[in-house]
């Protein structure tokens, strides 16, 4: 009976031992976040900060924008993307750009912010830069109201993608503030419009940054009837 007591104790040992070494341990990575004072920006630092993988560091540019989020613990940082963003990425593993002018801004927000939050991370050797583009990139001519806003984000796009940096670019439909459904369609090419909420759009940004998703891809998405895990390809 001593004998079988001291075996199982030695088999419960190793199983601990090799749960504790072994390389499925998680290892947390710090993910910037630009433009996390938006409406879509807030909901991706809340999803990275309850996430047992990520650590949410939240870019803003203003000092007054700090406070909501250094009260839940989350570390900030702050950046104007219309001037110098290099200190941004030090200590970075993986970046979601989700800033935005408003309209207000395109050219120097959407467009030229974006390439300099690029260089950054090129620089600092980041593993992947997750884009939040827009349905429309890909033809800007195709809405004369979007169109500069579309031109920024295909202009953009077209620099992550000649970057060399592994990339995601995820390019939703008109985006609306409903509660998320969790689900979703993806393609690369939908030839359809539709709308997607905000919180969809966010579950979806955060996922494609495990090193499980495909990398170097452009994505079109709306609200459909596929799981969001289920929908990105791996």
């Amino acid at each position: 009976m001593l004998g079988l007591f001291l075996y199982a104790s030695f088999f419960n040992l190793n199983e601990i031992n090799k749960a504790f070494f072994s390389s499925e341990i998680a290892v947390m990575e710090n993910i910037l976040v630009a433009g996390a004072n938006g409406t879509t920006g807030k909901k991706i630092v809340d999803l990275l900060a309850t996430s047992q993988y990520f650590n949410p560091v939240a870019m803003v540019r203003k000092e007054s924008q700090k406070k909501q989020f250094e009260d839940k613990k989350i570390a900030t940082i702050l950046a104007d993307l219309e001037k110098d963003v290099s200190h941004t990425t030090e200590n970075i593993d993986k970046i979601i750009f989700a800033a935005g002018s408003g309209g207000k801004n395109v050219k120097a927000v959407d467009q030229e912010g974006a390439k300099k939050l690029i260089d950054a991370g090129k620089k600092s050797n980041v593993r992947k830069f997750v884009m939040l583009s827009s349905m429309g990139a890909d033809n800007p001519e195709s809405s004369e109201e979007l169109k500069d806003y579309l031109i920024a984000k295909q202009n953009a796009d077209i620099y992550l993608r000649e970057s060399k940096l592994p990339y995601s670019i995820i390019r939703p439909g008109a985006l609306n503030d409903e509660k998320g459904k969790g689900k979703i369609e993806l393609s690369k090419k939908l030839n359809k419009s539709g709308e997607i909420s905000r919180e969809d759009v966010a579950q979806t940004l955060v996922h494609v940054l495990h090193d499980t998703a495909v990398i170097n891809e452009t994505f079109e998405i709306i609200e459909g009837n596929t799981l969001i895990g289920k929908a990105i390809p791996s």
